[in-house]
Order: structure tokens, then sequence, then C-alpha cells
């Protein structure tokens, strides 16, 4: 089974350019006033870079040391800063509600179903009130879907090609919305794309876009005296938390 740190070693694997709609979440970011932003699973930091570029206020992790090296001294051959930090994807070592954005490409389904609702429950935690993440994650559409050892429903351990040994766990829609129903809005977006080898059947690639919205601001609990006794202020919106909203395109187009 392949490290991370071995996996960077191989030019395909380090990434060069941003994805493009991290590119267009990053401009939908600076119209609400975004300024501090976390790329989670940074690998040798496209991301990173990118962003810091932009002028954000970057941080980045990674289980890699080597992936990590690579991003510093991306950063530094252009003259840009960001804090980088060696963790696991289960624990952001920031506290509550310090980013106002994050991104993840490719990374919170590399786990078991367990340690990926860690790591949600980590991105909702640090997440401002009001803030957004980016997630791209696999989807049970994707041909390769059920292809290697089973670890657990929807969780496989690849055993070919340069990512032999990751465990990779897919989602459909209701395990995502089942994942994410923490959030106060989540958006599902279908990436698909085939590639066909000469003389074989097009194979179909498979990920869900997925950005999702911490509320505002968290609910209040209080007994129902203190409620009697304290009136909501005037214009203050008492209605119930809205339903998280699942708009579910079939179309799209990805890249890396």
């Amino acid at each position: 089974m392949p490290t991370w740190d071995e996996l960077f070693q191989d030019e395909s694997f380090r990434w060069r350019e941003p994805h493009q709609r991290v590119v267009a979440f990053a401009r939908d970011l600076r119209t609400r006033g975004a300024q501090r932003l976390l790329d989670l699973g940074c690998g040798t930091g496209r991301h990173v870079v990118y962003l810091a570029r932009e002028g954000f206020t970057v941080c980045g992790t990674d289980i890699s040391p080597r992936g990590l090296e690579l991003a510093r001294a991306w950063l530094r051959d252009e003259g840009l800063e960001a804090d980088l930090q060696l963790c696991d994807m289960t624990v952001i070592p920031y506290p509550d509600g310090y980013f106002d954005g994050i991104v993840s490409t490719y990374v919170i389904h590399h786990n078991l179903l367990e340690d990926i609702r860690r790591c949600v429950a980590e991105i909702h935690r640090a997440l401002a009130p009001g803030g957004r993440a980016l997630l791209i994650v696999q989807s049970t559409r994707s041909y390769s879907y059920g292809r290697g050892q089973p670890l657990e429903p929807d969780t496989f351990l690849r055993e070919g090609g340069a990512d032999s040994g990751i465990p990779h766990h897919y989602f459909d829609v209701a395990g995502l919305v089942d994942l994410l129903d923490q959030f106060d809005r989540i958006e599902i977006e279908e990436l698909a794309w085939k590639d066909q080898a000469p003389g074989a059947e097009a194979r179909p690639h498979c990920h869900w876009l997925v950005v999702v919205q911490k509320a505002e601001r968290l609910p209040t609990r209080v007994t129902p005296s203190e409620a009697r006794q304290s009136p909501p202020d005037e214009g203050e919106d008492c209605s119930p938390a809205p339903v998280a909203q699942v708009p579910v395109s079939a179309q799209g187009t990805a890249s890396q």
C-alpha cells in the first residue's frame, strides 16, 4: 500500500492548475467578503498557491510531509505565504469559526465513513457562521464503484493503479444529504466525464461537487418559561430553520 509521500514522488499526482470550480468558488467568496480560507488535504499546494495569489489569508492541512514540503517550496518560489499544518483530515487544528471558506477536492472520500463524518463535523466547527465549503467526492455512478476489496458498504480498497491500497468511499445523493445534514444549505452537482482506451468501452468517471453553507447564526435553546419572559425583538425571524436545499444537476463537466 503506497503512502501519500510515495504518491507525491509521481509527477502525475502533483497537480499544478487550480480546479476550475475552486476558481469560481473563490470569486463567489470574495463577493461575500471572505478573507481566511482553508485547503483541507492541500497536497502539493495547487489551491493554497492559487488562493494566496488571489490575496486571501490561506491555511492548508495535509497528512503528507512530502506534500507539504513541496507546497512550501512552491509558495517560497512565488514569494507567497500560507500557514501549512501536518495533520489527519479528521482534525482541523484551528479554533471554532476560524474560516470564511474551506475547499477540499478529491480528499475526504479516501477514508472510512466514520472518519469522513468526523472530518465533516470538523469542517462545520471550523467554519464561521455563514461560511461556505466546497467539496468534491466520489460518486456511486462512477465505473470504479464496487471494484477492489470491500471494507464496508460503499467503501473499497483499490487493487490496481497508482493509488492501489488507498480506500475510496462512494456516495449517492441520499448519502451526501445524510452526511451533511448539519449544514444550513447544501448544493449538489454531478461532475461526469468519460475516458476510452483504444478498442475498449468508454468508462464513466463521476464525482459530486458539493457546496455547503453553515447557518448564519446558531439557534438558542431556551426553556418554555424563558421563552414566555423573553419575547423576540421587533423584526426578529422566529421561523423554523430552513430545510437544506439540494439542487441536483444530472449533467456536468469536470477537470482536475
